[in-house]
């Protein structure tokens, strides 16, 4: 299903249409801020951290140093700009649920099934995000222990990557559910049941993640992608309350 990973692009040329920039300018703000702010931090740190992780690596595995390497690199690129779209969606999140809300209102022509004002709105997002880092936090944790298992740490750049596929799918996908008041344990539910749009979608994702500078518009763009995707494969899903 190309489609759920074209959205990006689609919802890309969306929010920077006539009538849509406006209400990308503080999204865009914000991630150049902390973009620049996760690229000096990189540069000044990383070799330290590759040198202490090198360091780990067991001497009956030293035969295999040719490989380990590049792979923890990809590792640890992983989870840097991982904790970077955590942390910059966490502060942007009013914005991007204001965002999925307009896009949705011009997809369809009426706004979101979603009864509270725009302040009560805007806090529920904030707290929306937090349940989502409680969700992700622990099962980042266990890759990271995972991680010191000799063998296993062989792989973790493809459980990395399938972890961001699955995170940045929950993370732009409940945009839309939110403002349509779908609670996240159905959001969830949602998503596995077209769990293939939503891998794909969220692979598109991490790509765009590390796309320099055009990750700037291509994080709101993946907003109205999600958009897009809801009232594709996702609104028409009955709901299940817990």
């Amino acid at each position: 299903m190309l489609h759920a990973f074209t959205a990006i692009g689609q919802g890309t040329r969306l929010v920077l249409s006539p009538g849509m920039r406006r209400f990308v300018i503080a999204p865009v703000t914000i991630n150049l801020l902390i973009y620049a702010a996760t690229l000096g931090y990189l540069f000044t740190h990383f070799g330290g951290w590759l040198d202490y992780w090198m360091l780990k690596v067991p001497s009956w595995l030293e035969w295999l140093e040719w490989l380990i390497w590049p792979l923890l690199v990809v590792s640890l690129l992983l989870v840097v700009f991982f904790s970077f779209t955590l942390v910059t969606n966490l502060i942007a999140a009013p914005f991007y649920g204001f965002l999925a809300e307009k896009v949705e209102w011009r997809l369809s022509g009426a706004p979101p099934n979603d009864t509270r004002g725009l302040f009560r709105a805007g806090v529920d997002a904030l707290g929306r995000e937090f349940v989502k880092l409680g969700y992700m936090l622990p099962r980042m944790a266990l890759l990271f222990v995972l991680g010191f298992v000799p063998g296993v740490n062989v792989f973790m750049p493809f459980l990395w990557a399938a972890f961001s596929a699955w995170m940045l799918a929950i993370q732009y996908l409940d945009y839309p559910m939110d403002n349509n008041q779908v609670s996240f344990g159905d959001m969830r539910r949602r998503l596995r049941t077209r769990w293939w749009p939503t891998l794909t979608f969220g692979f598109g994702m991490s790509l765009a993640t590390w796309i320099p500078v055009l990750n700037l518009v291509l994080l709101p763009g993946g907003v109205a992608g999600a958009v897009i995707l809801w009232q594709q494969y996702y609104r028409h899903l009955p709901a299940v309350t817990r």
